[in-house]
């Protein structure tokens, strides 16, 4: 068979990820304060860019009648080639990108009972404003420390909030400071500051004592002997091997290490299953000095080395609100506060253009700036347009939940969505995902809206699996003392309420929530009328 080489014309359909879409795509799936990262990242690196101060007129009209959704079922207009808000010129030659400002949440809802405070992050603050979607209904080279410089006279000009907060010392800073008084001979020192170093977080030793001896060509016992005096360091408990030395640190530091509380010490698994009367046994006490050594125990604190090294909570901030207006019905909007404004500044395309016309490479420079630029506010403004749209969506769906609490909620999956709004369950996964709104009732993660459905044992309505969850949770909670509920009553407690769930379902909820079986509540809540009973 002989071997030729020839052209062939094929036509064919795919689908390309440009450069455009791509980004497009990465922009949906960001949250707000990403968002604002980004864009500041594009902002020093385009310089046809520029963030925008308010200073130019608003184009909260042009996007109107894209970011207002209707609880009618009316769509908003798609938008065309030429849509976006970097299309709207203003004076100055510049294209501009706005958002919608904020409104006032209510604090809290109807009934502070309805409210999943196990989800709640709190509420945020907002002003009203135009354009809602409205709805319906360690070097260890230097031992010693060296003392910080006093502060100097500052102008008015250099003075910052900064300068006002107080330096954090670490916990292996507090312990080389201690370090430094409490041992006098340099071997000692070396031994302490390589035991220091293998100190985490919560204040215990995470490394082997017999392998810092073997590197440090000491002594077991030297070592064992320098560990024992840094244990006398504040805070007290710190530099324990596990959480029983930890307690029994703090325990005679306070003078209270006696051989009953030894003991109680050495049965702490039995403390944890609220064993009463074998620790009675154990320790030898009555009553009442068992719940007062318990009393003492709870007082200590089994982590004490968090107490430095706090990392600063960052609050949840939203990048959906919702709110019900003055007609009852409920407003979606998005957290303009978070929301970066930029635009594109034609006058100073068209003035560079005139110098760099006749320079090829700095024209392609700059169309290659003006095309990124004008791609950044569609982009920016699809991104809203979509989360507006599935935010809305919903809001639509859930409306009993905002309206009456979380036994309301109902079940939801992305598909759901996607249908009513015409989207690929893709798109609705991006656009909820790390992604928070602020309701009266508090602050959900857009994914808390989407639960898996449990079959009615009437054949009726399903029932949304966190409905279930928070149900279970409220049975156990109301549970008397005499009659702990077993997983098998909760099944015919919520059989009897129409929902038709399995024993181990309940098992697996009640886990999830961290709530003890029947067994263990019950020796705990036994455990706790003892000890009432001798206050």
């Amino acid at each position: 068979m002989a071997l030729s080489q020839r052209l062939d014309l094929r036509q064919g359909q795919s689908l390309v990820l440009t450069p455009q879409l791509q980004q497009a795509i990465k922009l949906l799936q960001l949250n707000n304060m990403e968002l604002a990262e980004y864009v500041e990242g594009e902002l020093a690196q385009n310089p046809l860019l520029d963030r925008d101060d308010g200073d130019g007129p608003a184009v909260l009209e042009a996007a109107a009648a894209d970011n207002l959704l209707r609880h009618d079922g009316e769509a908003p207009a798609a938008p065309s080639e030429g849509d976006g808000f970097g299309d709207a010129v203003d004076d100055g030659g510049r294209d501009t990108l706005d958002r919608t400002t904020t409104d006032a949440i209510p604090a809290s809802g109807d009934d502070p009972n309805d409210i999943d405070y196990d989800n709640s992050w709190g509420s945020a603050g907002i002003e009203e404003t135009d354009g809602i979607a409205a709805i319906g209904s360690g070097d260890l080279s230097s031992w010693s420390t060296a003392g910080g410089g006093g502060g100097g006279m500052v102008g008015d000009d250099d003075f910052g909030l900064e300068q006002m907060v107080a330096d954090s010392k670490t916990l292996r800073d507090h312990l080389l400071d201690q370090m430094s008084i409490e041992f006098d001979e340099p071997r000692d020192r070396l031994i302490a500051a390589h035991l220091i170093d293998m100190v985490d977080g919560a204040g215990y030793l995470s490394g082997d004592v017999e392998a810092l001896a073997r590197q440090l060509g000491a002594e077991l016992e030297e070592v064992e002997r320098v560990l024992k005096r840094a244990q006398g360091l504040d805070p007290a408990g710190v530099l324990a091997r596990d959480l029983k030395e930890c307690l029994a640190l703090q325990l005679a530091d306070r003078n209270r290490l006696d051989p009953c509380m030894q003991a109680l010490l050495d049965n702490l698994d039995m403390l944890a299953r609220r064993e009463v009367a074998a620790l009675k046994k154990v320790c030898g006490v009555d009553d009442e000095d068992l719940a007062e050594m318990i009393g003492e125990i709870r007082a200590l604190n089994p982590k004490p080395g968090e107490a430095f090294d706090r990392p600063l909570d960052q609050p949840v901030v939203p990048d959906v609100l919702i709110r019900r207006g003055a007609d009852g019905k409920w407003l979606v909007e998005l957290n303009s506060d978070t929301l970066p404004r930029v635009l594109v500044n034609n006058a100073y395309y068209a003035e560079v253009s005139k110098v760099a016309a006749k320079d090829r490479k700095a024209k392609e420079y700059l169309s290659e700036c003006l095309q990124s630029a004008n791609w950044l506010t569609r982009s920016l403004h699809q991104r809203a347009t979509t989360i507006l749209k599935v935010s809305t969506e919903i809001v639509r769906q859930q409306d009993a939940f905002f309206e009456h609490g979380i036994q309301y909620l109902r079940p939801l999956v992305l598909r759901d969505i996607a249908d009513a709004i015409g989207m690929h369950e893709s798109t609705v996964s991006r656009v909820t995902s790390n992604k928070f709104a602020a309701t009266p009732r508090g602050i959900f993660e857009l994914k808390y809206f989407f639960t898996s459905a449990i079959a009615s044992a009437a054949g009726g309505e399903a029932h949304s699996a966190e409905a279930v969850r928070h149900r279970i949770k409220g049975l156990i909670d109301g549970e008397p003392a005499n009659a702990i509920l077993s997983d098998d009553r909760i099944v015919e407690l919520l059989r009897a309420d129409g929902v038709d769930i399995a024993r181990r379902t309940v098992a697996k909820y009640r886990e999830a929530m961290r709530i003890p079986s029947s067994v263990q509540r019950r020796r705990e809540k036994a455990g706790q009328a003892v000890m009432a009973g001798r206050r």
